[in-house]
């Protein structure tokens, strides 16, 4: 360990693990290292089941109804992939898509009085979807084609609006569009926490409409995507283009201290010895002086015996509850997936909800999801600080992820990765310098 590196990367969250793949294969020296003895960090997928219950500190074990333990992988953090998202963009450019295997999410659903509804994301859905009355849907397919057709470098796509300055509430009162018709836009399709986007300029909600709609065309039942095994996958995935790439891992290593000189980081000292390094990328638990509190999250994972009703049979799902359908700032969140991705025992399903945490009753504010869910098994309920760092690393050579919030796919995470990237490396992020080498495969067989 006594070495010196270009990168030491502290923790094994798929941010981490991500990055320091992208820097192995731009031929930087890397080490890295986690406390725990597994891979995944805040983002890991526990397994066996036995394993969830003394994490939660729940007394008894799992009632044998719930088959064997080690045909459950149960993660942390529920999120889903976005077919045409930048994270299966990572994956296919860095061929970690030949670890892994992925099923395409079997629906998407929005939360509307009560009832949820199948979010209608094709012109011929939206035509047959109770969520709208007659003439609604008409001027809902007008917004969906100017969306389609909408191409920020042409002026003439742009029927009036311009993507910089006309906010988005402005776009829907140009099409006539109602408030839940508003709501299921802007929170299932563009996925908006809350309402802020309505008064910025438009250009951003309208790409994230074309990314849902593109990643919904690519498979058709819904624009996400999970892999068999879950997540616990994705960051094992990246560690392995790492080491392929001569990147060192160590687990279950302890960090006594980062080491200081003059300001900036110069090594990071385990167990008595000291590797040196001249930068350091870690997670927010690694620097608790250097990163500060941004809100908490709330996550209740439900073991079900039954998939969700009024989703169709569904073996996996996510529903979108929008803020004002139940009176919040930000919306809840449903993930559901099951045994049918190799992640809980035959006939088993888990769903997780998870939103931001905004009064000091968390549990009762996803109350509304968990009745959705009715009857639960086994619940498990993590409420999480969510930590951001204090400064850009510019100075120290430090730079700190962001804890994973409370959307359900990647993106927000894939931000995270190319903004380190950039103040690491001084330069903007680019998909092509993740490509690995021609006939670089080290001993890998060739697929």
């Amino acid at each position: 360990m006594d070495e010196e590196y270009d990168v030491i990367v502290l923790g094994t969250g798929l941010t981490e693990c991500i990055l320091s793949g992208i820097m192995s294969v731009n031929g930087k020296k890397v080490l890295h290292m986690d406390r725990n003895p597994y891979y995944g960090g805040e983002s890991s997928s526990i397994t066996p089941l036995e394993e969830l219950y003394k994490r939660f500190n729940l007394q008894d074990s799992p009632p044998e109804s719930m088959g064997r333990g080690r045909d459950w992988n149960v993660d942390l953090i529920p999120k889903f992939l976005m077919a045409n998202g930048q994270l299966v963009k990572m994956l296919l450019y860095t061929e970690v898509t030949r670890y892994l295997d992925f099923k395409v999410v079997e629906g998407s659903f929005v939360y509307k009085g009560g009832k949820i509804y199948k979010v209608p994301s094709t012109e011929t859905e939206a035509l047959a979807s109770n969520l709208m009355g007659m003439f609604e849907k008409r001027r809902f397919r007008k917004f969906l084609v100017f969306v389609a057709n909408f191409d920020e470098n042409d002026p003439k796509t742009f029927e009036g609006v311009d993507p910089k300055t006309t906010t988005m509430r402005d776009v829907y009162k140009k099409f006539d569009l109602g408030q839940d018709v508003i709501d299921f836009t802007g929170h299932a399709l563009a996925l908006y926490r809350t309402d802020d986007y309505l008064d910025v300029p438009c250009l951003e909600t309208i790409n994230r409409i074309k990314l849902y709609s593109e990643s919904l065309a690519r498979y058709g039942k819904s624009p996400y995507l999970y892999p068999l095994y879950g997540l616990g996958e994705l960051p094992q995935g990246f560690a392995r283009l790492s080491a392929i790439y001569g990147g060192t891992y160590m687990l279950n290593k302890p960090v006594d201290e980062i080491v200081m000189e003059d300001g900036h980081v110069i090594g990071v000292k385990s167990e008595g010895e000291v590797a040196r390094c001249k930068q350091l990328i870690c997670d927010p638990s690694y620097i608790p002086d250097r990163v500060r509190k941004a809100g908490q999250v709330i996550r209740v994972i439900c073991i079900l015996s039954h998939p969700i009703k009024n989703t169709n049979d569904s073996n996996s799902c996510q529903i979108i509850i929008p803020q004002n359908q139940v009176n919040r700032n930000s919306d809840i969140y449903v993930c559901m997936i099951s045994y049918a991705h190799n992640v809980a025992a035959q006939g088993k399903y888990i769903a997780i909800v998870s939103t931001t945490v905004e009064t000091s009753e968390p549990e009762a504010e996803i109350e509304p999801a968990l009745e959705l869910l009715e009857p639960i098994d086994q619940k498990f309920v993590a409420i999480s600080d969510l930590y951001e760092p204090t400064d850009d690393g510019t100075e120290s050579q430090i730079f700190a992820s962001r804890s994973y919030d409370a959307t359900t796919h990647f993106e927000t995470t894939c931000n995270d990765i190319k903004d380190i990237y950039k103040r690491t490396t001084g330069s903007d992020f680019d998909f092509e310098n993740m490509k690995r080498k021609q006939n670089d495969v080290f001993g890998e067989d060739e697929q």
